[in-house]
């Protein structure tokens, strides 16, 4: 499935730097949109299996931003979001109560200027941006507050990792969950890796870390 969403950014700088940056000049000209990809991020197949996680669904959105230097000119840009979720039974009562997804956006340059449209956003305006994608049965997670910070090794560097609780519906019944978060550049895009488990299933906490640490980019 395929979802498009548009942005109005502004730029400085002159048509011919921006040329120069895109390497595209139906684009320069305004004869068309710069077209950028972002590579799949994702756990690997091992690290769900072993987690008891299965894929919800895997999927391309199309982003366009209206940039102007001087001339608006368009960028589209593609994003892949892959979700997977666990079946658990708590409290006597069996569903979907874990949630992982893994994003990735194209950072586009042009004319110098970065115009990711999460590069700028903290983890938590993150959340509100994407926490969707962590939503079972329509349920949103809600109240979320910021817990603590810690670090982990994903995709061979040390990344940052904020913990945050909320509350959410598990079937039918209102729930604590804590909701791990952590965004980085690589490989040229911006990678966003969010995990969502009942706070007390302390257990599914080290699963959620490690299918972040599993993570490969690109697919």
């Amino acid at each position: 499935m395929m979802t498009t969403f548009r942005r109005t950014v502004l730029a400085t700088g002159a048509t011919g730097a921006l040329a120069l940056a895109a390497g595209c000049l139906d684009f320069a000209l305004g004869n068309g949109p710069l077209e950028v990809t972002a590579e799949r991020a994702a756990p690997t197949d091992s690290a769900l299996e072993t987690a008891g996680y299965e894929e919800r669904a895997t999927e391309q959105r199309s982003i366009e931003e209206r940039v102007d230097v001087g001339v608006e000119r368009d960028v589209e840009a593609t994003v892949w979001l892959s979700t997977y979720t666990k079946e658990i039974e708590f409290r006597g009562t069996a569903g979907e109560g874990c949630a992982f997804a893994a994003i990735s956006i194209p950072d586009v340059s042009v004319a110098g200027r970065s115009f990711n449209p999460i590069g700028e956003l903290s983890n938590e305006e993150l959340l509100s941006e994407y926490g969707g994608e962590l939503e079972r049965g329509g349920a949103s997670i809600e109240n979320l507050t910021h817990r603590e910070s810690f670090g982990l090794e994903i995709l061979g560097d040390g990344r940052s990792v904020d913990v945050f609780e909320g509350t959410t519906t598990f079937e039918g019944e209102r729930i604590d969950v804590d909701i791990v978060v952590t965004s980085f550049a690589h490989e040229g895009d911006r990678l966003v890796l969010v995990g969502s488990y009942p706070a007390a299933l302390a257990a599914e906490s080290a699963t959620a870390e490690e299918l972040m640490e599993s993570v490969e980019h690109p697919v």
